[in-house]
């Protein structure tokens, strides 16, 4: 066994002459253990939060989808599309078009984004989780089209789940000039009548802004004829999304975009990811201040260990020997402190999860009543070579430093 780490593993363990030693060396283990503790705790609720959004969106938003490279809309009759939905690991392709549009309630006036789908949508997300309201989720048929819209969209608009008149839709030609005589002559309009449903994503982005209805309506609306907007895709049961990613990067070329999920909210989940960067940047500074206080009890324990020195010293040990002792005992200081915060840490989200011990409030205006956590292999392992990275750091020059001082 190496000669200074079994000293230092000695005066680890051992009572020192002075209790205020062992006190103090307790509070430090005790100090990187919480600072770590805090850093496993905060980033697993950030993994939760970001797992609870991404629950949303899958009631909305398809496994895969096909975009154009540049613009709005590509031609759905693209040989290059159409062999997609020959693909054995493809279950469900289905067609949409979007765009802007001007939408009016009996005088009441908001910007809305119109999505036309197929019929078939229903079988592409489990879009019947979202839905609220007496109706069957039916977007037109031989009379007229029908509206899904969005919670807020309906509230802007002040028609109720169940509105008596038609939604008049306002979208502008495309290439049209204004004629300022006769401005209505540069829009197309349309009118959709209510489905007596509406959907509650609990994202702004969607409640807000959008309205599901057929493609024909949008294509109409819109003035396209095979053009759409995505290929909305969903996968066979025990197919990987990345490896028929890669596949549908490689048949359809660059002129295509294929996005998954956390692609398609890219803009949310970075905001998220920045947070969680932040957060951990500052709790690195916490656990600075704890790894710096380490420093006291190993000085303490020089001091303490000044005759024993001298007895190393005439067994012929050197300073280099001695110095390795004396950092070796603040490397086990700092190694315990993490091993033990990953533990607590760990325990601690498990327990959250089980039991919900920390809750969100009792308003009930919340999805979840407790906060959500998810402890993620990677996150533990940065952690605890943050952890001792910066204990190792923190430890190397101030015990150099007081071991030629104070030996």
């Amino acid at each position: 066994m190496n000669f200074s780490f079994y000293i230092a593993r000695r005066y680890l363990f051992s009572k020192k002459s002075h209790n205020a030693v062992n006190i103090i060396s307790c509070i430090s283990v005790c100090g990187v253990a919480l600072a770590t503790m805090a850093m496993v705790c905060t980033l697993s609720v950030f993994n939760g939060f970001q797992d609870l959004v991404s629950t949303f969106f899958t009631a909305f938003d398809p496994e895969l989808k096909v975009m154009p490279a540049v613009g709005k809309v590509f031609d759905g009759q693209d040989p290059r599309v159409l062999s997609i939905r020959q693909m054995p690991e493809i279950e469900v392709c289905s067609e949409s078009l979007e765009d802007n549009a001007m939408v009016q309630y009996q005088g009441r006036q908001v910007m809305a984004v119109i999505r036309g789908v197929e019929d078939n949508f229903d079988s592409l997300t489990p879009i019947d989780s979202i839905l609220f309201g007496r109706g069957e989720l039916i977007l037109h048929d031989e009379v007229a089209n029908y509206a899904i819209p969005g919670i807020q969209l309906l509230s802007a608009l002040g028609t109720g789940i169940r509105f008596l008149d038609p939604l008049e839709v306002y979208a502008p030609k495309r290439g049209a000039k204004v004629n300022i005589a006769n401005p209505s002559t540069a829009f197309t309009t349309g009118n959709l009548f209510s489905s007596g449903l509406t959907f509650v994503v609990g994202q702004e982005k969607y409640d807000n802004a959008y309205i599901l209805t057929s493609l024909d309506f949008a294509r109409q609306l819109f003035r396209y004829t095979t053009e759409i907007s995505a290929l909305n895709l969903k996968l066979k049961a025990g197919e990987d999304v990345e490896t028929v990613k890669r596949m549908l990067e490689k048949r359809l070329g660059k002129e295509f975009v294929v996005q998954d999920r956390y692609e398609q909210q890219e803009d949310t989940f970075r905001i998220m990811k920045i947070e969680k960067l932040v957060s951990y940047l500052f709790l690195i500074f916490i656990l600075l201040i704890a790894c710096f206080n380490i420093v006291g009890p190993l000085s303490m324990l020089i001091i303490d260990k000044r005759n024993d020195v001298m007895s190393l010293r005439n067994m012929g040990a050197n300073d280099r020997q001695i110095t390795r002792i004396f950092l070796l005992e603040g490397y086990m200081i700092s190694c315990f402190g993490a091993v033990s915060g990953v533990v607590l840490g760990i325990l601690l989200c498990f327990l959250q999860q089980q039991f919900g011990l920390i809750s969100l409030g009792s308003s009930g205006s919340f999805v979840v009543e407790a906060y959500p956590v998810s402890v993620h292999a990677g996150d533990v392992i940065l952690i605890l070579l943050t952890v001792l990275a910066i204990g190792f750091a923190s430890i190397w020059y101030p015990t150099r430093f007081l071991s030629k001082r104070l030996l």
